[in-house]
């Protein structure tokens, strides 16, 4: 394979460095209608990883019933080996899901609550002073297994039910003594509504005010601005941002909530030093690949444009190139 970078600038460095998670999935399955097998999920995560992915979200622990895309996400975690499993990462609310999937073998747990008690009680079914008082249990069993765990604040920004997010509302979930332990904090847009000074000013407040950890941002696309929220975001400090191929998800809980900012759209973005030109072709095709099994729209502007028919643009796919799949980017 070609190895030759494009001649612009590494804009992942220039923009902070930021590595790319992808949600696919998680976040990306939770509302579509198919469920996909235990070897398909594995063949994904092998996949995203042998094209050079540094993270991964492989599924959660939501109940089965609310969620069935999510059923068998501890069979994906005992078939993978604990090099694979360092890369990925698993949604988790209670001490008793971190318990779970730490004894699957998982390291990696992010930890969601809501800032806003109305979609906490939608998504996980108590307060969220429920949920952080359960945090430092949460913690106490991710740190036993030498593990990593995430605070992860959905609704950071607005809510389904309340409206607006107060900022103070976030930065006091940020700064709870009970978030003691955890590693990162994730800031989500949930329904995709903020816009790009909202998103900066957010996290360089978390970054000033509250305990040091890594910054996540998570964010979706429904009003467009879902790559533009995720470059505010890598400029305020973000070091990890999620993305899910052809903006595939969004959250069953959330009315209003679509999909998640596209991967490809990221990368083509950030133009992180591990995607080339033909990483990129081969990211695409997976992603028609698996949209069109669950018969999901593309909605990636990036792998549109990558199948544009101006070749002379590097980042195009040759015509020799395998195919689109099928109604990759027929609607539902």
């Amino acid at each position: 394979m070609n190895q030759h970078h494009n001649s612009a600038p590494d804009l992942a460095s220039t923009l902070g460095g930021a590595i790319l998670r992808d949600v696919t999935l998680r976040d990306g399955l939770q509302l579509t209608g198919k469920v996909l097998s235990t070897e398909r999920k594995l063949e994904t995560v092998r996949e995203l990883l042998r094209l050079g992915v540094p993270a991964i979200e492989l599924g959660s622990m939501a109940r089965p019933d609310l969620v069935p895309t999510m059923a068998n996400t501890l069979e994906v975690v005992q078939n993978l080996t604990p090099e694979e499993l360092e890369k990925c990462w698993i949604w988790v609310a209670t001490p008793g899901h971190v318990a779970k999937a730490a004894a699957a073998g998982a390291r990696n747990f992010q930890y969601c609550l809501s800032a806003s008690d109305s979609h906490n009680k939608a998504n996980i079914g108590r307060t969220t002073e429920e949920s952080l008082a359960a945090l430092p249990q949460a913690v106490e069993y991710a740190q036993a297994v030498n593990g990593q765990i995430q605070l992860c604040i959905a609704t950071s920004f607005t809510c389904p039910f309340e409206g607006t997010v107060p900022e103070e509302r976030v930065l006091a979930i940020a700064n709870d003594p009970r978030a003691e332990g955890t590693t990162d904090i994730v800031l989500c847009d949930t329904l995709g509504q903020a816009i790009p000074a909202q998103v900066a000013g957010l996290i360089h407040r978390v970054r000033t005010e509250s305990p040091a950890r890594r910054i996540v941002y998570h964010g979706h696309d429904t009003w467009g601005l879902g790559v533009a929220n995720t470059l505010a975001a890598i400029q305020a400090g973000a070091a990890m941002v999620d993305g899910a191929l052809g903006g595939l998800g969004g959250c069953p809980f959330a009315p209003g909530a679509s999909g998640n900012t596209s991967s490809e759209d990221i990368l083509f973005a950030t133009r992180s030093g591990w995607v080339t030109p033909e990483t990129f072709a081969d990211l695409v095709v997976l992603s028609e690949k698996l949209l069109a099994e669950l018969g999901e729209p593309n909605r990636s502007k990036a792998a549109q444009g990558a199948r544009s028919k101006a070749p002379a643009f590097r980042w195009v796919i040759p015509s020799d190139s395998p195919a689109e799949a099928p109604g990759a980017t027929g609607g539902k």
